[in-house]
């Protein structure tokens, strides 16, 4: 029995992969996630209509932020409304997959099956929106449009695509540098190859063209501030570019790299024998750039972007749509039979069962060992270590609150009714809207809860992670208001264990000169953050 040959049949089986799990993050709750204030903040300022780099600034572009501004303005400033956003950014990703494979002509079945790869691998767990993720997201799409362009009719409506590549590459690099830097190599590197196969020199040349039109028009409104914030590797940043933290990741983790790398190479040997018929054969040779070259740029992400620890899964899905390719065509495997397709996607899913191994978990908890005194002690897998960490809150004891902002977000009790406590202090009630407040902690939609103006100006830092998100510049200014006396309420969160999440320095300024009323847990996981409150004396 045959399937899945029509395109239609093929492209059906693909959109629902790619829609229905993205999705499943609508039917369920969450709890507060870390460093998405972040998210919120930045999608909150750009939904009011504040302009970046002149009412705050950031060390990023704000490409991250446009998609769940938009969703702000539909939807309002919920924390879920970023739920919704990353929904339309997963289907975008999946979408833009299966256009790099089509232009790949990789054939129905394991393109299918590649796309419940990437689907499972990258995007089914990303529930939120996170630059290091957009960025990727708008990578993939600037490719599909210039596979589009190379490998499409060859019309003048391949010049749009063009065009579209290099506006969406250059998002990649105003989302985020280092990754939108890797995506301009990777497209470079397979214009190139096409510009001398086909002997088009100039495509290269006009698709930087492009590139540098689409950043003057996104860049020149933003001057001069833009010049200041926007200097990654230059000082006050930090590169990240460090070679002895290149070679401890790459030799000394990556192993799914590497393994990929090797079955790349020996799929590769019997083609490098022929190299001039595989140089000419324009698929097979954009398809070899494309994987090892999205190899790379995963093996370089990891280290200059280290936070989460899995945001470089992206290459998963396209090593092995190649090696799948590759092994199938030379072993003669039929994947159009529905036994031989329906086993590869079972075989797939037991890959990546751990994706959603965790919420078949929640049907069936596991049995506690409990311990009787008059009896043997019995020592497990599940209690052979004793946690005396008595200051985590476990999920069980986290709630939801009445404010919309955190609708279907969970938080731990003693937050919620820290925030109550906050909501309920004279000063609040009193000054009302028209109160000055610095919110240093990871409760930003306190902003919109409370209805206080966010400060503003070219100098005012979206985020307060000394180094990363704000600088010594940023600091002086913040102690000299501090010592001014020029909030109402001051809301900082210590996080010990974290290198100046929120500068430590600035602490020591609040303490000497305002008065804590208030503490409570942030809402992390480890709870090991407390949000202190803090009033004029």
């Amino acid at each position: 029995m045959k399937i899945l040959t029509p395109q239609r049949g093929a492209f059906l089986t693909e959109a629902l992969i790619i829609i229905g799990l993205a999705l499943v993050p609508l039917l369920v709750t969450f709890p507060y996630r870390v460093n998405i204030f972040l998210s919120w903040e930045g999608a909150y300022r750009l939904s009011q209509g504040q302009i970046p780099y002149k009412d705050f600034g950031t060390p990023l572009g704000y490409g991250f932020w446009i998609i769940p501004a938009l969703f702000f303005k539909l939807f309002g400033p919920q924390l879920i409304s970023l739920v919704k956003a990353q929904v339309l950014i997963n289907i975008m990703a999946g979408f833009a997959f299966r256009s790099i494979m089509k232009s790949m002509g990789v054939i129905p079945a394991i393109r299918i099956l590649s796309v419940l790869v990437f689907a499972l691998s990258y995007s089914f767990f990303n529930f939120w929106p996170w630059y290091n993720h957009t960025v990727i997201v708008y990578e993939l799409i600037g490719i599909a449009f210039l596979l589009k362009y190379i490998t499409g009719p060859q019309n003048g409506w391949r010049y749009l695509c063009l065009l579209l590549a290099a506006g969406f590459v250059f998002l990649s690099i105003f989302t985020k540098q280092d990754g939108g830097g890797l995506a301009l190599l990777l497209c470079c590197a397979l214009l190139l190859y096409n510009g001398v196969l086909e002997r088009r020199w100039w495509e290269l040349p006009l698709f930087l063209g492009m590139l540098g039109v689409v950043a003057i028009i996104f860049i020149a409104p933003l001057m001069p501030g833009f010049a200041y914030w926007f200097n990654h590797g230059q000082a006050p940043h930090n590169s990240r570019l460090a070679l002895s933290d290149f070679a401890e990741e790459i030799l000394g983790n990556s192993q799914w790299i590497k393994l990929y790398f090797l079955l790349i190479v020996l799929c590769l040997i019997p083609a490098l024998k022929q190299f001039k018929t595989f140089w000419e054969d324009k698929t097979a040779m954009l398809f070899t750039l494309l994987t090892l070259g999205i190899l790379t740029e995963a093996a370089i992400f990891q280290v200059t972007s280290y936070t989460p620890p899995d945001n470089n899964i992206f290459f998963h899905s396209f090593a092995f749509a190649f090696i799948f390719s590759q092994l199938t065509a030379r072993l003669q495997i039929d994947l159009s039979g529905l036994r031989a397709f329906l086993l590869s996607g079972l075989l797939i899913m037991l890959w990546w069962s751990q994706v959603y191994w965790k919420y078949i978990e929640r049907i069936f908890p596991r049995q506690e060992v409990s311990h009787q005194p008059s009896s043997e002690n019995v020592v497990s897998r599940q209690n052979f270590m004793i946690n005396n960490d008595t200051t985590n809150v476990p999920l069980s004891e986290w709630r939801f609150s009445p404010y919309p902002e955190f609708q279907k977000i969970s938080m731990p009790s003693v937050t919620v009714d820290g925030i109550a406590r906050v909501l309920a202090l004279p000063v609040v009630k009193e000054k009302q809207g028209a109160i000055k407040v610095l919110n240093m902690t990871e409760l930003t939609p306190l902003a919109h809860t409370m209805h206080y103006q966010l400060e503003t100006g070219p100098d005012f830092p979206l985020w307060y992670h000394l180094g990363v998100g704000m600088f010594n510049r940023q600091l002086h200014t913040f102690r000299n208001k501090v010592q001014q006396k020029q909030y109402d309420l001051v809301l900082y969160e210590y996080a010990p264990t974290l290198n100046n999440f929120f500068p430590f320095a600035l602490r020591d300024e609040l303490k000497l000169h305002y008065r804590q009323v208030d503490s409570f847990l942030a809402p992390r996981r480890p709870t090991n953050a407390m949000i202190e409150v803090y009033i004029k004396p």
